[in-house]
């Protein structure tokens, strides 16, 4: 499989392609600007030399033309990066991983959308893609320290089938994840909300959470 993460220079596209890249899967890392983006996969490449990854670096109209593309942006530039995308986009799964949060003092809270989540923001965007949401609450650091085994339920949502289908075939081929389905787009709300928990969390106990769903 071929992954290409729009806004793939960030902590989280950065973490994301450097995990993937160790499952044995190849990814483009995209960016506004090409070399910068070409420039974090040399340096994706050179900290890991052992792993073999298969990691390169492209405008996010070069990420978008791989098989599977993940969304990967701040919030504020979600819309203005897929809306020049949306023929390249068009039929392809798009996994967006984006939080609205909002630091408000010296807390990050959620952010209500006309539409419930970003997710559903993106899709509106994109109508004849196949749009999931997922990865939101893998820490991104933990994402790159490839030294470190992952163990975490990553929940999934999809109203198209074969989005959700192929989304949690990519996440089960991380060692350490498992996918959970968490039913349709609607959904995406409470969980990119749930983001802002997991950070407060994380800033009260100076830890890095993960979500792991007991009884199933």
């Amino acid at each position: 499989m071929h992954v290409g993460i729009l806004g793939g220079t960030g902590p989280a596209g950065r973490g994301l392609g450097a995990r993937l890249a160790a499952a044995g899967i190849e990814v483009t890392l995209g960016s506004r600007e090409r070399a910068r983006a070409e420039a974090a996969a040399a340096e994706l490449v050179a900290a890991w030399p052992d792993r073999g990854l298969r990691v390169s670096g492209h405008e996010n109209a070069g990420a978008a033309a791989a098989e599977l593309v993940v969304l990967a942006t701040p919030f504020e530039g979600a819309l203005a990066t897929v809306a020049p995308l949306r023929r390249a986009l068009a039929d392809k799964v798009v996994v967006s991983m984006v939080s609205a949060l909002v630091r408000v003092g010296r807390e990050i809270q959620a952010v209500s959308l006309p539409r419930g989540s970003v997710a559903a923001t993106v899709a509106a965007a994109l109508p004849s893609a196949r749009v999931a949401a997922a990865f939101h609450h893998l820490p991104a650091e933990d994402l790159g320290a490839l030294e470190e085994r992952l163990v975490a339920d990553v929940l999934v949502c999809a109203d198209d089938a074969e989005a959700k289908e192929v989304t949690m075939g990519l996440i089960e081929r991380v060692d350490g994840l498992r996918a959970l389905d968490a039913g349709r787009l609607s959904q995406a709300g409470p969980i990119e909300a749930f983001t802002a928990v997991c950070i407060a969390l994380n800033v009260r106990y100076k830890a890095r959470t993960y979500l792991r769903v007991g009884g199933l």
